[in-house]
């Protein structure tokens, strides 16, 4: 009986012995447990919507609104071929006009039927035809147009009032925000894409706007002049391009942001023309390499290289060595978002600049000016924008006129440079004083650059400085 109770004893000290080990090392709160705090599970429906719109979002209501205010536009123009074997057998040049048609959208912005679409879409057109969501045509007259942004204005005189888009502030879009793409792409009619807000003010590289909304939405050839729109339904952009080897889509395109698109239109519609004003301010956007070799602490901004004479920059005390950061309540870190916050204003507005100088953030108020009545310097060339008495006796729609020398090499020749044309800066077209001054930014006045010009008299001539 002793031998049994010891072994009984035995045996329930050794269950007792497993039992707590068991609690101590592998319990909920035991030693080999699941640590509770280094480690963050995902909820238990994460990855049921990936890659999927989210399921409390319905575009419907914005689709329907948008597809209304999208026309099809078609652009028929005639060009004069030759027949160089009429002319071999014959001895006479046998030619005869040629019909080419092509196709794009655009998006109705009033109800007595002001279209907004691109100019490249209606460029040279002879005739214009439009064609509503319901399928009436009318014809358009073209109002005006800007080739710089590559936006143009329409009018038809439809039989009924028209649903029409409204404008929304491009300038308050989100990178991710979702939109819509409306158009008609191989000329299916009203196709609505959708998509999110990739980058805002992306530049191309383009001679023109330089500050494109980007999206994911697919946009094809025939989407050009559509419309991209928020989840209202209002329009944020007008469907510009895509960037592709193959000429479709490849994951990404690009729209006129809508600030820019309305205050075009605006102008045309108020003046005939578009009225553009600037800084008058030369320079370039920071980064870690710029920063390093200017010895600035700031790595995002504008960096003025130069302020331009008669500017509102230059009346406003601005210098060179200032860094941009903000445009009226727009954070400014990059060029295009500079640029694309100016082409939004007029000649004689008003913009808060705040800027960095020597470690201290001021605000100084800008009031901006034509382009026509800047003036940059470069290496004693004093340069100002073309006129279009310029453009028609020299037969040239760009170039940039040298007002005045202050150049000791050249006073021998001034009397011929001063009133020329420059149209070529290293091989690059001087299209325009923006475009001389973003060529020049990236130069320092010791560097040599070669000049393409036109003279007074009309002679072309190159110039190494």
């Amino acid at each position: 009986m002793k031998q049994f109770s010891n072994l009984f004893l035995v045996s329930l000290l050794s269950g007792a012995t497993t039992l707590g080990a068991y609690k101590l090392l592998f319990d909920s709160d035991g030693y080999f447990s699941k640590p509770k705090s280094i480690v963050t599970m995902a909820p238990e429906n994460y990855g049921k919507n990936v890659g999927f719109v989210p399921e409390d979002s319905d575009f419907t209501v914005a689709a329907d609104k948008a597809v209304h205010t999208v026309v099809h536009v078609k652009n028929v123009s005639y060009t004069t071929i030759s027949n160089p074997i009429m002319e071999f057998f014959y001895g006479f040049k046998g030619q005869q006009q040629q019909e080419q048609v092509g196709t794009g959208s655009g998006v109705i912005i009033s109800e007595d039927g002001y279209i907004v679409t691109n100019n490249h879409v209606i460029k040279d057109a002879t005739e214009i035809e439009i064609t509503l969501n319901n399928k009436k045509a009318y014809k358009a007259k073209l109002v005006g147009s800007d080739s710089k942004m590559d936006i143009a204005l329409l009018k038809i005189d439809a039989d009924e009032k028209l649903p029409y888009s409204t404008f929304a502030d491009s300038d308050n879009v989100k990178v991710g925000q979702w939109v819509l793409a409306v158009g008609n792409p191989y000329n299916l009619n009203s196709t609505v894409t959708a998509g999110i807000i990739s980058a805002k003010a992306r530049n191309l590289g383009t001679n023109g706007i330089q500050s494109f909304i980007q999206t994911d939405a697919a946009v094809n050839p025939g989407n050009s002049g559509g419309a991209l729109v928020n989840t209202n339904g209002e329009l944020i952009g007008i469907n510009t391009m895509i960037s592709s080897a193959t000429g479709s889509y490849v994951g990404y395109s690009f729209a006129v942001p809508s600030n820019i698109a309305r205050k075009i239109i605006q102008d045309i519609m108020e003046f005939g023309n578009v009225q553009r004003g600037i800084l008058g301010v030369e320079g370039g956007e920071l980064n870690n390499n710029a920063s390093k070799e200017l010895g600035v602490k700031q790595t995002e901004g504008f960096y003025i290289k130069k302020v331009n004479k008669k500017s509102g920059a230059e009346k406003a005390g601005l210098a060179k060595g200032d860094i941009i950061i903000q445009l009226d309540n727009q954070k400014i870190a990059t060029f295009e978002e500079l640029t694309s916050y100016i082409y939004s204003k007029r000649p004689n507005d008003v913009v808060k600049v705040t800027y960095i100088r020597n470690e201290k953030t001021m605000t100084v108020p800008v009031t901006l000016i034509k382009n026509e009545n800047s003036i940059s310097e470069f290496k004693g060339l004093q340069l100002q924008e073309i006129t279009a008495s310029d453009k028609q006796r020299f037969n040239i729609n760009f170039g940039v006129k040298v007002s005045d020398i202050d150049n000791e090499k050249l006073n021998g020749y001034a009397k011929d440079l001063i009133g020329g044309i420059i149209i070529s800066i290293d091989n690059q077209q001087a299209i325009d004083l923006e475009t001389v001054s973003k060529i020049l930014s990236n130069k320092e006045n010791n560097d040599s650059i070669q000049l393409e010009m036109i003279t007074k008299k009309g002679q072309i001539i190159r110039l190494i400085l």
